[in-house]
């Protein structure tokens, strides 16, 4: 039987009261690393932990709104660490840890200007945290208070007197947008907006009391943060938890253990379901078993149905039923969702074949048929959840109809205030009480169908890759002109992911000799600084590319003449 609204998160003041009502018998995370590597706490273990962590916070000054940064791999330790700042009434925040796929010059930056950002009282790594980036911590504060060896002041915390009284409109913690090792884009979110979010959550996916989540997202994403962890510890559910690198390497093991835990929800973006329909071994799928499923929510990148076929295709055997992939669109500037297809649809989500040549020129969604030359399939993510309002709006700020596609502009009762510190950005991200959230979509019979970002990020295996920085790196070679190059993300349906192509213009005086040469050791270059790869890069004359009255480079544009040039890119 799903949760009933007065069992539901509402009933909460604070996620601190949603913890404290949890079964302390009842399971709560289960952390895998491997078949004899892995460990589960009760929710009772885990308040306990919690509870060890705000009495430390406590003993050494941490006060009720201080900031609180975690800097920790996936795990149970940072789960506790963070719902242990909940109970002292800080603010905690969780960033990414660092990892060989990230740029180390990046990461320094990114970090030290997060926790400069949010002049974090309080900093938490583990002993495993890279000696040489300690410096950049505390270089963001002379009075910032690092933790290192954490075993010794768990153990010799009291765990009386934790607890630092909450309101509902209080702060509960700050998670970032645009990731946390670039743009600096802190998002605030109070204990009412959060538990008004799950609660939405818990009617749309009609969740039961006996579901269970699993999931390898990453807990300084909103995705995993909101419904990996948030979503059980106010629904008082278990969920069994991996690493993102160990999941990489490893894909086979998310359908291991979904059906070994019997999970019931989960949580992806588009490319795991290619990756785990192509990656893991034909003769291997039947012995899965995916009849636990009621939803897998394929969210954060803009949802295609060719992921979603292969994936249904490749696990019909393993016990996967057909609507068990659903779709949602999501943020972290509203919390979470915005919008959530319907879980007892018998088909999934909805299908909308567009005529492609009007869509490109005329930017209108006119219905067409699956075999008409040119149409383009887009998948619902679904209408939006209850307290939400959507308009979809021209370049000239206009209110578009039905159909139309525009920018996307929201406001919920879940929506937040405004970036932590940024008066700037806030500016910037609202027009009169509507979030401009950058996403270009469209909207039909209330059903919001998202195509992509307005300022053409470019999504790589969950990635979002700013086409200015791979941009700098290749203009660095001495054969390219400065400045004349354009990164395009160009969506490839095998691997269900975007794929970055990059058009450039030689210099005035260089004859391209040895273009293969160049490629390579661009391609060499962007992989090092950016830990991406250039799938081809396209060498033109002088002038070749489009620009803008401005002087910008016209991206659209220029995909266009790229396009027509090398018609194999078309993959509509």
């Amino acid at each position: 039987m799903s949760i009933s609204s007065s069992e539901g998160p509402a009933r909460f003041r604070t996620l601190v009261e949603a913890l404290d009502a949890a079964p302390a018998a009842k399971p709560f995370v289960t952390m895998w690393h491997s078949e004899d590597d892995f460990q589960t706490v009760t929710f009772g273990e885990f308040r306990i932990l919690a509870q060890a962590e705000a009495a430390a916070m406590a003993s050494h000054g941490i006060q009720p709104g201080d900031r609180v940064v975690l800097v920790m791999p996936q795990g149970i330790a940072v789960m506790s660490a963070f719902a242990g700042a909940l109970i002292r009434g800080a603010i905690p925040a969780i960033l990414a840890y660092p990892h060989f796929k990230v740029d180390p010059a990046k990461y320094r930056s990114g970090l030290a200007g997060v926790a400069r950002n949010l002049k974090a009282k309080l900093i938490i790594v583990d002993s495993m945290f890279p000696e040489d980036l300690m410096i950049h911590l505390s270089a963001a504060d002379d009075e910032v208070i690092i933790w290192r060896d954490r075993a010794e002041f768990t153990i010799n915390a009291a765990v009386a007197d934790t607890h630092s009284a909450s309101e509902s409109s209080s702060i509960a913690f700050i998670q970032h947008s645009a990731g946390t090792t670039g743009l600096q884009k802190g998002v605030a979110l109070s204990h009412r907006a959060v538990l008004r979010q799950l609660e939405l959550l818990c009617q749309r996916l009609a969740v039961r009391s006996n579901d269970s989540i699993y999931s390898w997202l990453p807990l300084y994403h909103d995705m995993g943060l909101i419904a990996c962890f948030m979503l059980p510890m106010a629904c008082h559910l278990s969920v069994v938890m991996q690493s993102p690198e160990e999941w990489v390497m490893q894909p086979a093991t998310m359908v291991e253990m979904i059906g070994r835990y019997r999970s019931t929800l989960a949580w992806v973006p588009n490319f795991t379901l290619q990756f785990l329909s192509r990656r893991v071994r034909r003769d291997e799928l039947a012995v899965y078993d995916l009849s636990s499923l009621r939803a897998i929510i394929n969210c954060s990148e803009p949802v295609t149905a060719r992921s979603m076929d292969d994936f249904n295709s490749a696990y019909s055997a393993s016990g996967l039923q057909r609507n068990v992939l659903q779709t949602s669109y999501a943020m972290a500037e509203n919390v979470f969702g915005v919008t959530q297809s319907d879980p007892h649809s018998p088909e999934g989500p909805r299908r909308f074949w567009a005529h492609g040549e009007t869509l490109r020129q005329k930017r209108v969604a006119i219905e067409a048929q699956p075999d008409d030359p040119g149409a383009r399939c887009f998948v619902s993510s679904g209408k939006l959840l209850e307290g939400s309002e959507i308009q979809l709006v021209s370049a000239e700020l206009q209110n578009l109809p039905d159909g139309s596609v525009g920018e996307i502009w929201i406001r919920s009762d879940s929506l937040f205030d405004g970036y932590y510190n940024r008066p700037d950005l806030t500016r910037e991200a609202f027009h009169d009480g509507w979030y401009k959230t950058g996403d270009l979509g469209f909207v039909i019979d209330g059903e919001v169908f998202v195509i992509g970002r307005k300022k053409d990020v470019i999504i790589v295996g969950g990635q979002n890759i700013v086409p200015q920085d791979v941009e700098e790196v290749v203009t660095r070679h001495p054969e390219i002109h400065d400045g004349r190059a354009v990164a395009l993300g160009i969506f490839n349906p095998d691997l269900g992911t975007e794929e970055i192509f990059v058009v450039a213009e030689l210099n005035a005086d260089s004859t391209p000799i040895n273009g293969d040469g160049i490629e390579r050791t661009v391609r060499a270059a962007v992989s090092v600084e950016l830990g991406v790869t250039i799938k081809r890069l396209y060498l033109k004359p002088p002038r070749w590319l489009v620009k803008s009255t401005a002087g910008k480079p016209a991206r659209s544009w220029t995909r266009d003449k790229l396009i027509a040039e090398h018609p194999e890119l078309n993959r509509s």
